[in-house]
């Protein structure tokens, strides 16, 4: 992703009184309490909203319970430095949550660390000793995350102790015959491009997520106790979003579900593409966003959808050519905004009718990050190892930052598809691998006050300015 701009498309009562009189004025004096105590009981009701408004705008993947990727921060349009780095054992897949001043952040080397938001210097690290890449929610305390040895962790916040796994059926990944194609033909396959695991979403008491084993949980969030599970046909690694008391969430077996939080039960499901050969055109990664009465969300299937809320019906979807949408959108002021893995594309579109406004090329270098807005400002990340700052009403990429990873390796690697020489699995693994040294950032910016928090896969967390 290059920065110039020519590259990217526009677009109390006294004594001595009567007893009559004293007990108007007790009760007088009565009424004065009982005012000052409603007026303060407000105070605290709205400093406690403003208080969990800002810990859902942060600590949960894509900025609120119903993933609509939008930050109360204002952004900025010009990028003054990094305030700091924090080197990380493994790759930074998932995003991080931000909690007070505290940011959250899971590595692939099995470490949660606990980084202090304004110095960047390590709180504690919890070695949970599996792989880690389910971006993190954090709620009255506590830390929820899945992980893949099958287990869905709480942890406390701030000791960095475990308070309590659950074990569902397992985890994997998504798999299938002559998968993208590639040899031997007849040989069972797990997807590498598969690479996130679902992230909680904590709602009513409860946290919900989804697993590999096919289903989605939804667990008491203070103790753990299954509420209830609903399974659907495949592997489950979209994050659930929930507006209204219901959940709505992807599968790879095709199938975008709404179910009712409370109880599990489905309302309705839509039914996208098929590639029953390759798999390749197939399955929901992408997360939904809620917003407008709308549900939005994309595909392997080259589409972005928009569907009823209510209904599941579709309102529109917007073809990619062949490309993959499997970034979560982000929806604000009317338009919905989603990136392209082959094409590198970010579009911008109406959000009822799904009419491109604008499109911003990232030169070849797949988008899987999920886009994050705050204020007229967009953020998101590129395989290429770059984090791209887009001013939404002009359309224009306003400046862009490059991982250590990039910096280390972007002379060796030029193009995304020069590593893939064969289409042998075992080559296409070890290509994809290389691709890996670059830095992609493949999880969502997070946008507190005036800083940006992004993660790469190079094990670097960045807060920028």
């Amino acid at each position: 992703m290059k920065d110039e701009s020519n590259h990217f498309s526009d677009k109390a009562a006294g004594g001595g009184l009567p007893a009559a009189d004293a007990t108007e004025a007790a009760s007088l004096s009565m009424a004065g309490v009982a005012a000052i105590a409603l007026r303060f009981t407000a105070l605290l009701v709205f400093l406690l909203g403003a208080a969990l408004l800002f810990a859902s705008d942060t600590a949960t993947f894509r900025g609120n319970a119903a993933h609509t990727g939008v930050y109360s921060a204002p952004g900025f349009l010009q990028l003054t430095g990094v305030q700091w780095t924090f080197h990380a054992g493994g790759q930074l897949i998932a995003s991080p949550a931000v909690d007070g001043d505290t940011i959250y952040a899971p590595s692939t080397a099995g470490k949660l660390y606990a980084v202090d938001r304004a110095t960047g210097t390590k709180k504690w690290e919890l070695d949970l000793k599996t792989r880690l890449t389910s971006s993190p929610a954090v709620a009255e305390g506590v830390v929820y995350l899945a992980a893949y040895d099958g287990n869905f962790y709480a942890v406390d916040a701030a000791a960095g102790k475990v308070k309590w796994q659950f074990k569902t059926g397992g985890e994997k990944r998504f798999s299938g015959r002559h998968l993208h194609g590639m040899q031997p033909a007849s040989e069972t396959m797990p997807d590498p491009f598969d690479c996130w695991l679902s992230s909680p979403v904590v709602w009513g008491g409860a946290v919900y997520f989804g697993s590999g084993d096919h289903n989605v949980y939804a667990l008491d969030a203070a103790t753990g106790t299954l509420k209830w599970k609903f399974e659907t046909g495949d592997v489950v690694h979209a994050s659930p979003a929930i507006d209204g008391g219901v959940l709505f969430v992807g599968s790879w077996d095709r199938n975008f579900y709404a179910l009712d939080a409370a109880t599990g039960k489905e309302k309705w499901r839509f039914k996208t593409g098929e590639d029953a050969d390759m798999h390749n055109q197939e399955g929901i990664q992408s997360s939904a966003a809620v917003a407008d009465g709308m549900v939005f969300f994309g595909c392997r299937d080259a589409h972005l959808y928009a569907l009823d809320e209510k209904t599941g019906a579709k309102k529109w979807a917007f073809g990619t050519k062949g490309s993959w949408v499997v970034g979560s959108p982000a929806v604000s002021k009317g338009e919905v905004f989603f990136a392209t893995s082959d094409t590198a594309m970010l579009y911008a579109a109406d959000a009822k009718t799904g009419a491109i406004e604008y499109g911003v090329g990232f030169n070849g270098w797949p988008v899987f990050s999920s886009p994050a807005i705050a204020g007229d400002m967009l953020y998101v990340g590129s395989a290429e190892g770059k984090l791209g700052a887009v001013h939404i009403p002009s359309g224009r990429l306003a400046w862009s930052f490059a991982t250590e990873g990039n910096k280390q390796n972007a002379a060796e690697i030029k193009s995304y598809f020069a590593p893939f020489t064969t289409d042998f699995y075992d080559d296409v693994i070890a290509a994809y691998g290389k691709l890996l040294t670059l830095g992609p950032i493949l999880a969502s910016p997070v946008v507190v006050d005036k800083a940006v928090y992004v993660a790469s896969v190079d094990g670097n967390l960045y807060a920028l300015q």
